[in-house]
């Protein structure tokens, strides 16, 4: 049996195509893969925002725990928007430098804290419109019992 000889002469173009397809379904899987990355990193960003704000409230509520008495009766409580205490008592250094940490550390950081019986609830409030792809304005509240 004759062995047949292959010729290129039929197939010329074939081997540059097969390249550009190549590329092309390459660069689509980089493209997918730079949009993870920017997810990721999107996502992060407003973990580490949600981390800050944990901390903050649970700040607040060790400076309650220190000063239990004028806590429970309210001596603390703070609306979100309200001004930071102008005062020189402990409590309102406390609460003066508590919301002045949560405007440096978080954007449009603000905090509210609020007594009902022995039940404090704290609400830390920023916003998220880096990270978020709803609403950019994000709360944490915490409740716990003095």
């Amino acid at each position: 049996m004759p062995i047949k000889k292959f010729s290129l002469k039929n197939q010329s173009g074939f081997t540059l195509l097969e390249v550009l397809i190549a590329l092309l379904v390459f660069s689509i899987g980089l493209l997918g893969l730079a949009g993870l990355q920017l997810t990721g990193l999107k996502n992060n960003h407003s973990a580490q925002q949600r981390t800050e704000a944990t901390v903050h409230a649970y700040d607040i509520l060790d400076k309650m725990r220190l000063n239990r008495a004028v806590a429970k009766a309210g001596g603390y409580d703070i609306s979100l928007a309200a001004g930071a205490p102008s005062g020189t008592s402990l409590v309102d250094t406390d609460r003066a430098s508590w919301l002045a940490r949560l405007s440096a550390t978080l954007p449009s950081g603000d905090g509210a804290v609020a007594t009902a019986s022995d039940v404090i609830t704290v609400t830390v409030q920023w916003d998220d419109s880096r990270g978020s792809t709803g609403s950019s304005t994000q709360t944490f509240t915490v409740s716990t019992q003095l």
